[in-house]
């Protein structure tokens, strides 16, 4: 395993709800260090899991709007665990990052470690804006992501690290 993949996702046609793929954008115009790679998954969770368990890589970075009941624009950052699949999870327009682990986990694949850096997001309805508090959190959230792609490197092996 190697590297860290960045997934930006979430659905662009209803307002905050694509926050992730927001940062993805945003990230994509940075210079990261080599075996970091951003992708767009918009709404494609079958598609992240298969990538998270047969992806290669030691840590992987989702970006999310995150419902914690914080003011809008909060941004967090968690670890969750894949868990066990409850009930039909196939519904690839509305997989949580919970639940593209769970099905990453019943796949049966190793995931690597799994961060998530979620925004309290203040409007879900059909739109393809972000509200106000949440478009102004996109700069800070890329700059979370950086700072943690940064600390993850740092905390890599060295036999572990890209030359």
């Amino acid at each position: 395993m190697s590297g860290i993949l960045v997934a930006g996702v979430g659905n662009v046609f209803l307002g905050d709800d694509g926050f992730g793929v927001a940062v993805a954008a945003r990230l994509a115009e940075r210079d990261l260090p080599a075996g970091v790679s951003v992708a767009d998954f918009g709404i494609r969770g079958v598609h992240l899991a298969y990538e998270l368990t047969g992806g290669g890589h030691d840590t992987a970075i989702l970006v999310d709007a995150v419902a914690r009941g914080g003011p809008p624009g909060t941004l967090y950052v968690l670890e969750p665990t894949p868990g066990e699949v409850s009930g039909p999870v196939l519904d690839a327009h509305d997989m949580t990052p919970e639940t593209v682990l769970a099905l990453a986990g019943a796949l049966g694949g190793r995931t690597g470690r799994v961060l998530l850096v979620g925004c309290e997001p203040a409007d879900l309805s059909p739109g393809m804006e972000l509200s106000p508090p949440v478009a102004a959190a996109v700069g800070a959230a890329a700059d979370l992501v950086a700072d943690l792609v940064h600390q993850e490197m740092a905390a890599a092996p060295v036999s572990a690290r890209s030359p």
